[in-house]
């Protein structure tokens, strides 16, 4: 009686496992893994994947955005000299609303943030989402800061 593997060098057949079947059995348990970890340490995980790739110089500083669940905040950053270069928030007197955790506040920080860094001189950023999702406040306050003149 001959073995599977000798068979399978005769025939030119390989004989396995279906690799697909089991590269979907584990991403569904890397799934269920993930959704079983707080949503703090998955925005923190992502957080640090985003950081690893963005980074922002003299010619093109980064965008960063934090959002809490009341305010959103916004700052360009030149991370090779360590220095803040300008920053928008909703608690700035510019940006101040009746209602400042919602998507059309986040969008004047952009539209303002904008306005400010083009005062400046600053026309190309690199946007950092900070580990939040683009979505809701952080992608209107993108769109904000797009119509406002700045390209990223």
């Amino acid at each position: 009686m001959e073995s599977l593997a000798a068979r399978s060098c005769m025939t030119g057949v390989r004989l396995s496992v279906s690799a697909p079947t089991t590269r979907s059995v584990e991403r569904k348990m890397q799934t269920v893994e993930a959704k079983e970890m707080p949503r703090k340490t998955r925005t923190a995980k992502r957080h640090h994947r985003v950081r690893n790739k963005v980074s922002g110089t003299d010619e093109r500083p980064r965008l960063a955005v934090f959002r809490s669940n009341n305010h959103i905040y916004a700052q360009v950053i030149d991370d090779l000299a360590g220095n803040t270069l300008a920053a928008m928030s909703t608690l700035n007197e510019q940006c101040k609303a009746e209602q400042s955790g919602n998507i059309d506040a986040a969008e004047k920080v952009g539209k303002e943030l904008a306005a400010l860094c083009l005062d400046r001189g600053i026309e190309k950023v690199v946007f950092d989402r900070g580990g939040n999702l683009y979505h809701g406040r952080v992608k209107a306050l993108a769109d904000g800061a797009r119509e406002g003149g700045l390209s990223f």
